[in-house]
């Protein structure tokens, strides 16, 4: 699910030499693991690519700009698991159950295994990247769709206008889907998130 697949994403420029791109981002991968994204500077990535900064900043504009790649790879990785997890869902309350299951396991499992590529996702919500609002558009666009869907069942109310549904949704399981707010959320789970998921899908009743 890469997030521009035709054309270079935000901060990225140059030549269209994908090999050197991505070698670029791995490098920073690396590095922003170990050492975190705000102790490290575009002159500590070339040195340890063995490149000039000069020609890094071919590909990219800024290390925000390599950050942005690494932190979609990240988005990414977790809008799979959220895709698999819906697959073969019984019901649109099932899907929409196990969306926001997968959400929170993913991003726990981000937290837990990479704390400091997690920290990227994180400051990429705080800083608003695009990154981080693509990532929140598409969750958005599941959500509606599953409730759309299960308006059509007959399994939720349609009494409620669809957008403020989609945001009082949004809005409740931002403790547990936002990585800012998920890092204070951790103790609680999964059982706090699968009571607020409980409580949603008891509101949604017609």
């Amino acid at each position: 699910m890469s997030t521009l697949p035709n054309d270079l994403a935000a901060g990225q420029r140059g030549p269209a030499d994908h090999t050197i791109r991505e070698q670029i981002v791995s490098a920073a991968n690396d590095h922003f693991a170990k050492y975190g994204y705000g102790k490290t500077t575009v002159s500590d990535l070339a040195r340890e690519i063995g490149f000039s900064k000069a020609y890094i900043y071919k590909f990219f504009d800024s290390k925000q700009a390599i950050g942005e790649a690494i932190c979609n790879q990240c988005l990414d990785k977790v809008l799979v698991s959220v895709t698999a997890a819906m697959e073969g869902a019984k019901s649109p309350t099932d899907k929409l159950r196990r969306m926001f299951r997968a959400i929170v396991a993913a991003s726990a499992e981000l937290f837990f295994s990479d704390r400091k590529l997690y920290d990227i996702a994180a400051y990429s919500v705080t800083e608003k990247w695009s990154s981080s609002s693509l990532y929140g558009d598409r969750i958005y666009t599941m959500l509606e769709q599953i409730v759309v869907e299960g308006r059509q069942a007959g399994e939720f109310e349609r009494k409620t206008p669809l957008d403020e549904t989609c945001r009082a949704i949004t809005s409740a399981m931002q403790p547990f889907t936002n990585p800012v707010m998920l890092q204070y959320s951790l103790d609680g789970l999964p059982d706090a998130s699968n009571e607020v998921i409980g409580l949603v899908l008891r509101s949604l009743a017609p």
